[in-house]
């Protein structure tokens, strides 16, 4: 790391995994080292480093019983591999920001007692990112940390798509659809933009991040008008291990017939259900691909998450009054074309249409010259976003 280069480091800390990437922005925002720690909780946890300059990739296990062994994990190997002092700032992404807050800004105590206070709200989430900004401050407290919000894309939502149909008063007291995916969702819009410049804002657009997490959402005139995950990210389309939508009566059915209580119920959602739930055996798409074929419990979690899907593209191109392009990303919907082709059986009525061979080779543009709706697969870049809006508050050009 030369010391006259410019420097900025993105940390994304998810429910199970953490990310970061070191960026240099003396001349272009270019990232030279990136990595993954996978698996948190898990005996097979590992630390992943992938050192773009060297083209050199590295795989370690690690000891991450819990997120707060993840974080002293990921502290230790910055001491020793990166000169934190050629670093100017440090940018996070952060789930969820309630009402009050939804764009980019630095990092202040009045903001992590906030972040404190609504924790509630995103159990799964927010505590890690706590976690992983106080420790920063701990051994790096010389370094701007920044936050970036994934409700940010979704905040103009129209008042139809919003609400929440129950009392009135709750919507006063911020409860209503706060959407999340925010950055992959920013990150594919400038994209498209990028790939047809003059069309896709004026496109009616269909975003699908589908991945351990998963949501849709529904874009037109650049905005976001409508998106599957709600007050919470358990919500929407079948996930991992979150159901998605239920039944709202269900949870009083549990608590009479199984004396389940709240926080059971919330385990359940968001840690024992989705794919992971409906096959008992896996939440990963892949083994559940292998299994298909001999497990008809893998056939079923294939073939609802796939349906639910299929589902939401309709419902949002009703909304939207059409539909003119579908985009695929997450580690689903990037990678594996089986399920991009039953997710879109049955939608040449609203003009889909796969080139199986491109679908196949995961290409940019999936669809055949003659369907009506163009279909993208565009890996999405969370973390360029951060970069992108560190950038944007320091006033470096990028």
């Amino acid at each position: 790391m030369p010391k006259d280069k410019t420097y900025l480091l993105t940390i994304n800390g998810g429910s199970s995994s953490i990310k970061f990437t070191l960026y240099n922005v003396t001349e272009s925002l270019t990232p030279i080292l990136s990595g993954k720690l996978t698996g948190l909780g898990l005996p097979t946890a590992k630390l992943r480093v992938t050192n773009s300059i060297q083209a050199e990739a590295s795989v370690v296990d690690i000891k991450a019983d819990n997120y707060q062994q993840a974080v002293e994990v990921l502290i230790d190997w910055f001491y020793k591999n990166i000169d934190i002092s050629s670093v100017k700032a440090i940018g996070h992404r952060i789930v969820h920001g309630g009402h009050q807050y939804k764009n980019p800004q630095w990092v202040t105590k009045q903001l992590l007692k906030h972040l404190s206070a609504i924790t509630p709200l995103d159990p799964q989430h927010l505590p890690g990112e706590i976690q992983l900004i106080e420790a920063f401050d701990q051994h790096f407290p010389q370094l701007k940390q920044m936050v970036c919000f994934d409700t940010e894309f979704h905040q103009n939502l129209p008042t139809v798509a919003k609400l929440l149909p129950i009392p009135r008063q709750y919507y006063e007291k911020g409860i209503y659809r706060y959407g999340f995916h925010g950055l992959s969702y920013q990150y594919l819009m400038q994209e498209l933009q990028q790939q047809n410049a003059e069309k896709s804002n004026h496109d009616r657009i269909i975003l699908a991040h589908l991945g351990n997490g998963a949501s849709m959402t529904a874009v037109t005139n650049g905005q976001s008008i409508d998106t599957t995950m709600a007050m919470t990210p358990a919500a929407g389309l079948v996930m991992g291990t979150r159901s998605g939508d239920l039944d709202p009566g269900l949870f009083g059915v549990l608590n009479r017939s199984e004396s389940m209580n709240a926080e059971q119920f919330e385990t359940m959602i968001n840690q024992q259900s989705g794919l992971l739930g409906i096959s008992t055996t896996t939440s990963d798409m892949q083994q559940l691909l292998e299994q298909r074929s001999t497990d008809p419990n893998a056939e079923d979690a294939i073939a609802v998450f796939c349906y639910q899907a299929r589902k939401q593209i309709g419902s949002y191109a009703a909304a939207l009054g059409g539909l003119d392009t579908l985009v695929f990303s997450g580690g689903i919907g990037e990678n594996v074309a089986e399920i991009r082709t039953q997710i879109c059986q049955q939608l040449a009525f609203i003009g889909i249409e796969l080139d199986n061979e491109l679908n196949q080779q995961n290409a940019l543009r999936i669809s055949t010259p003659q369907s009506r709706v163009t279909v993208w697969v565009i890996p999405t870049n969370e973390e360029l976003m951060i970069a992108q809006s560190m950038c944007d508050l320091l006033n470096l050009n990028h």
